[in-house]
């Protein structure tokens, strides 16, 4: 059995509790994405050198520079510490319900587009309308919520649009990596790691005293370790053996997660029409989660043989 598209949709769980843990946190939105991403970021190095350590392996400089540390991984860090100022600045101007759907939302026909712009991969037809659908799902779950028009500030949709074409581009990234055979905690590490690294400067400087509090303290270190590290660990041993398309796809089951939390936990209530939505947001994702039969190549990583022949 393909555990692939179960490992991508237990991040996007993880992932859609992070609004919530949010709420924990006094400190202004650009503090609370810089200390998330430094935790996490820090996290997920560390698990890749333990691991590259506990394989005996030595990781030299050239071994850095050669196979694991490529120009492409590098250009992901920054797409991921991009995404994360661009998400949290795009949620400031439209309010977090939009900010989110139109990033998230958007995120998988963008990496759709650039898995076939950049390495001719074009999507199915299948993929295509359970994303299609997907979206729709979300879309109803922000028309649901009663979302005010005034709120959908251009500037902000445009952030928002930038931010899910950046997620867009580094999952296009570390999925090739991946499928040219490096080890998905070795991908996420160096990505993460990096984003850490450009994010310190913006913690340091907007300051971190708020973390002194108990409550900041452990929303903080869950965001980092939990919606952040351990998150992507999962995301990455998906991309394994899911093509990135439909692993951007299934991601989408964050902002049903967040909906379901925000009925639960925070008394939030949902209309016919957001109901609608999580049903049709469901109903596509069990679509493109179920696998399709594809040919394997022999003596090629998983994750480009089915990258390669998805149609």
């Amino acid at each position: 059995m393909n555990k692939g598209p179960l490992a991508v949709v237990g991040a996007s769980v993880l992932w859609g509790t992070a609004g919530t843990a949010g709420l924990l946190v006094s400190a202004d939105s650009v503090s609370l994405a810089a200390a998330r991403l430094v935790i996490g970021g820090a996290a997920l190095a560390l698990v890749a050198g333990l691991g590259a350590a506990r394989q005996g392996r030595t990781v030299t400089p050239a071994r850095l520079r050669g196979r694991i540390v490529t120009p492409g991984l590098l250009l992901g860090a920054v797409a991921v510490a991009a995404y994360q100022l661009c998400y949290f600045a795009a949620v400031s101007r439209t309010g977090v319900a939009i900010g989110t759907v139109v990033s998230i939302g958007s995120g998988p026909v963008f990496t759709g587009l650039l898995s076939w712009l950049l390495h001719g991969r074009r999507p199915s037809r299948r993929w295509t309308l359970a994303t299609t659908a997907a979206v729709c799902g979300c879309a109803a779950l922000i028309v649901g919520g009663g979302a005010q028009a005034g709120e959908r500030m251009v500037s902000g949709v445009l952030l928002a649009l930038l931010g899910g074409l950046l997620y867009a581009f580094y999952a296009v990234t570390a999925a090739r990596a991946i499928g040219r055979g490096a080890e998905s905690n070795a991908v996420m590490g160096v990505m993460f790691g990096g984003a850490a690294l450009i994010m310190l400067p913006i913690l340091l400087v907007n300051g971190f005293g708020w973390v002194a509090e108990p409550r900041a303290l452990l929303a903080v270190l869950y965001l980092g370790l939990g919606t952040t590290a351990l998150s992507y660990l999962l995301y990455g041993r998906g991309l394994r053996t899911t093509p990135v398309a439909t692993a951007a796809t299934l991601a989408l089951a964050e902002p049903a997660v967040a909906a379901l939390l925000g009925l639960v936990v925070l008394g939030e209530r949902l209309t016919s029409v957001s109901v609608a939505g999580l049903v049709l947001l469901a109903l596509a994702l069990v679509v493109v989660a179920v696998p399709e039969t594809y040919p394997v190549r022999k003596g090629r990583g998983a994750v480009e043989s089915e990258l390669e022949s998805h149609p």
